[in-house]
């Protein structure tokens, strides 16, 4: 199916058919009844991205396709003279082609399970050997980087900058408990356990369920904000709602919160502190004060223990103190040695 076809039918698609391509939409009405708007929004992107490139009929789709796909991804955007300091590309950042090509895996992979195409054309990896045993190599492969963390100083700042007491609950529930953005805008009030101290996450990432711990800070600004700020004919159950405009006492969306923090980072002039940041750096402190790894992963709602250990490196001060501990045992023992 040729590009030209794919944006010629989308002029009759709608919200339940963004492709108004049979075997697309079935998979996007799959994905949709197993994942967050979010995770369909970006199925949809991906996908859209993906057959803008591969001018094919997506059964006639092949691996030297996706191969060219990936190529082009790559290839240098603007004149090609400014690349990333963190990879020294030109492109797209890896992260970003190998989630669209995982998204277009995940489509093939649909497609075999209900029997359209005999096998998914989206290569596992690269084969090679190595000392006589075969070995796979990714299609993309991803440096690993640490996330940003903001300083004690740069909370302060961001605090101070905040203007309402709903902007301070939402900023508190991220940095000091460590919650995801869509946790936060998902708390209901039937959440708040403010006597345990605790709110539940009712619907986590992958659906899963979980009790945090939370700081006092947090309930006593949430109780400011639904004492004066919280419209009273709001109908929602949400904690977090819009304030003025047509969508007042609606839920405040995603680009709602991302905008109050971007707007209270611009104020306190700092270089970075996305929601994502701010949840590190909750848990980047927690592991600084000699909380146990494994409870770290409760309070993050990791799935593996392996998402956690990244705030091993974050944390600095304690991993200097474990080095400096390990190398002053290690010196004792060589002294005592020579002293023999």
């Amino acid at each position: 199916m040729a590009t030209r076809e794919l944006h010629l039918l989308t002029a009759r698609a709608d919200a339940e058919h963004p492709f108004g391509v049979a075997v697309l939409d079935r998979y996007v009405e799959f994905v949709s009844a197993r994942c967050r708007p979010n995770t369909v929004a970006a199925t949809v992107s991906d996908l859209g991205v993906f057959f803008s490139v591969i001018d094919k009929d997506p059964l006639a789709v092949t691996p030297a396709d996706v191969l060219t796909f990936i190529a082009e991804q790559r290839r240098p955007r603007g004149d090609g003279r400014v690349v990333r300091l963190i990879d020294g590309e030109a492109g797209l950042s890896a992260r970003t082609i190998k989630r669209r090509v995982a998204t277009v895996s995940g489509l093939f992979g649909y497609l075999v399970m209900i029997g359209e195409v005999a096998a998914n054309p989206v290569p596992r990896g690269l084969s090679t050997r190595r000392r006589g045993r075969r070995n796979g190599v990714p299609l993309v492969r991803v440096p690993r980087t640490l996330p940003k963390v903001l300083e004690p100083t740069e909370v302060d700042a961001l605090m101070g900058a905040l203007r309402r007491w709903r902007e301070r609950a939402m900023v508190e529930a991220m940095v000091l408990g460590g919650l995801r953005r869509c946790e936060v805008l998902g708390l209901r009030l039937e959440d708040l356990r403010p006597v345990e101290r605790r709110v539940f996450i009712a619907d986590g990432k992958g659906g899963h369920q979980r009790l945090v711990p939370m700081s006092a800070r947090l309930f006593t600004s949430v109780a400011h904000y639904l004492d004066v700020e919280r419209p009273q004919e709001a109908s929602t159950d949400n904690v977090f709602v819009v304030l003025k405009g047509s969508r007042r006492g609606r839920p405040l969306s995603d680009d709602g919160l991302d905008e109050i923090v971007r707007a209270a980072r611009m104020r306190a002039r700092l270089a970075h502190g996305t929601c994502h940041e701010l949840r590190h750096t909750c848990l980047t402190r927690l592991r600084e004060a000699g909380m146990a790894l494994e409870a770290i992963q409760a309070q993050a709602g990791h799935r593996s223990i392996e998402s956690t250990r990244v705030y091993l490196h974050l944390a600095n001060e304690w991993l200097a103190d474990e080095y400096q501990r390990a190398v002053s045992a290690i010196d004792a023992a060589a002294f005592e040695a020579v002293a023999r």
